[in-house]
């Protein structure tokens, strides 16, 4: 039997994270215990099995069953990140589906995987919250925005490390700077160190500069560790959720991209730091470059 339903979806990602929902004509009221659950499972058991979808035939991990997703109300006129904050949930990527007129799960999840299979399928979710009142269902797909602060080489120092030398090991030109292949960096602590007081002090205190508060810049702050050098640079980034999104923002600058390919630079290290109170969760990356006297 066929299914009358109207739809509707709205989408959050950062780094705007600000969608503003106008186009749903109803709202969730309060919350309804009407199996809701039931379609959370359903959708888990499409993405373990996935058919008729543009062709798209691979399964998807399975989404965690988040209660804050499923407590979450949206109505006309409502930002799903005011949601999210309201929920408690930290998430960097989400989006709220919404089908009006199945009577059950099974009828509601038909009508979504026959519009909006695509983004059932998606990896870029990992968790979801499903909730009905009367025919109206709601579906809130999300990903977790959960970055920990690094000290240290470990598990992202290795990675930048990585990157940088892979992009010394090559002839490339920054902005209008021609550089030949550089030899690669060593990891120095002290420098992780260094990079990541910087990054902490950036994230604690929202605000993005080379120079510190304290008037304190790259040097001084190098020279305050006890590293005897004879060459500093620094390159700080904002928001990238990854170290290789750092990485390929400061190859994509000339100024930063002169730093890493800069032959009189022989040691480096680098941290971020995000602060948990923070509603945007920004993550603020230091790389801090040196050679010893």
């Amino acid at each position: 039997m066929a299914v009358s339903a109207s739809l509707c979806i709205a989408r959050v990602s950062r780094p705007s994270f600000a969608t503003l929902i106008l186009a749903c004509a109803f709202a969730l009221g309060a919350p309804a215990p009407a199996r809701a659950d039931e379609l959370a499972a359903l959708i888990n058991a499409y993405r373990a099995s996935p058919t008729d979808c543009a062709g798209q035939v691979a399964a998807a991990a399975p989404l965690a069953a988040e209660p804050a997703l499923a407590g979450i109300r949206i109505g006309p006129g409502t930002f799903l990140e005011s949601a999210l904050k309201r929920a408690g949930y930290s998430s960097d990527h989400a989006e709220a589906i919404f089908v009006t007129g199945p009577p059950d799960a099974p009828s509601a999840m038909q009508i979504l995987r026959e519009k909006y299979c695509g983004r059932l399928l998606s990896s870029e979710f990992s968790a979801v919250g499903t909730a009905r009142q009367g025919n109206a269902w709601q579906v809130v797909l999300a990903h977790r925005y959960d970055i920990p602060v690094l000290l240290g080489q470990q598990p992202a120092g290795d990675e930048i490390l990585a990157l940088v030398n892979a992009a010394r090991a090559e002839p490339r030109t920054c902005g209008t700077q021609a550089f030949a292949a550089a030899r690669p960096l060593r990891w120095n602590d002290t420098l992780a160190e260094t990079a990541l007081g910087h990054s902490t002090e950036l994230a604690t205190h929202h605000y993005f500069s080379h120079v510190e508060r304290n008037g304190s810049t790259p040097a001084s702050r190098v020279t305050r560790t006890g590293y005897g050098w004879s060459r500093v640079g620094e390159n700080i980034a904002s928001g990238q959720r990854s170290a290789a999104e750092a990485v390929q923002s400061w190859l994509d600058s000339p100024g930063h991209c002169s730093n890493i390919m800069n032959p009189t630079f022989s040691e480096m290290g680098a941290a971020y730091a995000v602060n948990p109170d923070s509603d945007n969760r920004t993550a603020y990356w230091t790389q801090v470059f040196a050679h010893p006297r």
